[in-house]
């Protein structure tokens, strides 16, 4: 109960500030998404346009308002939880606000002080998704009306190449100015070098081996050559051989997605940085 609590706490103070996770992600990428959390929306407002207060049980429910991970959730200016199809659920009627601490509740109250303008706004936070019990990054569109905030949010499970490259150049730097603390904070899955559905690796080409992985610890150490893909392709020897024709570049393979826990199509992005390759990959949309 508690850790809901927390985790609605920290959504609340992060809901209005502009954009906290968004960097990197292109619109276009969950486009499907966005248009089906939009409809849902309007379609939850337009509710309520029609039946007053009393659209915040129909809210609630398992039903019109709930689609498959999309929910409509509404919180009023006061900061109370008036209905939720998800799991925040059992806040509703709470004041959520009266827990958090000053920094936070000044955010909040600010937040909540916007004027009702018709407009349609988006931010990103962290939430549990309730299909997998795993905290994603999620993305939601909400909008004032009278004084209520109507929302939905879909999550964002794949990272964009964007993302990954930027990334990418993040670990090279650190790999150049100091290498064996980098690896150790990789294999100590440091938050700087693990997000999401994006994690370094690093392959020492003099020996071949994995000397940083920032997922799956078991292949610090073992022999880069003999690593196959999902579909039993020998990537290993594949990313030596692009290595040896050039210092940078991508490879593209099967490789189970941390975050969806499924086997996808991975675009991994390269760069040699002294006798060390570093590694960092994404995974592609399967529609």
């Amino acid at each position: 109960m508690w850790l809901a609590c927390r985790n609605v706490f920290i959504f609340m103070a992060l809901f209005y500030i502009a954009n906290a996770f968004a960097q990197g992600i292109p619109e276009e990428q969950y486009s499907q998404e966005k248009a089906s959390a939009k409809r849902l929306l309007n379609e939850a407002i337009d509710y309520y346009k029609r039946h007053g207060d009393e659209a915040m049980a129909a809210f609630s429910r398992q039903g019109r308002f709930v689609q498959d991970d999309l929910y409509v959730y509404v919180i009023n200016t006061d900061g109370v939880m008036l209905a939720s199809g998800g799991p925040s659920a059992n806040l509703i009627g709470r004041d959520v606000g009266a827990a958090l601490n000053d920094d936070l509740n000044k955010a909040l109250k600010e937040a909540l002080s916007l004027p009702e303008t018709g407009e349609m706004h988006t931010a990103d936070y962290r939430w549990m998704n309730w299909a997998d019990g795993r905290e994603e990054r999620k993305r939601v569109l909400f909008q004032r009306v009278d004084d209520k905030v109507f929302s939905v949010g879909y999550y964002l499970p794949r990272s964009s190449r964007e993302e990954a490259k930027l990334f990418l150049d993040r670990v090279a730097a650190a790999v150049t100015d100091s290498p064996e603390k980098t690896f150790e904070r990789i294999n100590g899955l440091d938050a700087e070098f693990q997000r999401d559905d994006l994690y370094a690796f690093v392959v020492d080409i003099d020996t071949e081996r994995f000397v940083a992985h920032g997922y799956n610890l078991r292949l610090v150490r073992s022999d880069f050559r003999k690593i196959h893909s999902a579909d039993e392709h020998p990537i290993g020897q594949q990313i030596l051989q692009a290595v040896e024709q050039a210092d940078q570049g991508t490879v593209s393979y099967v490789w189970p997605n941390p975050v969806t826990r499924k086997n996808e199509q991975k675009i991994t992005v390269f760069r040699r940085v002294g006798h060390y390759i570093v590694l960092v990959g994404y995974y592609e949309d399967p529609r």
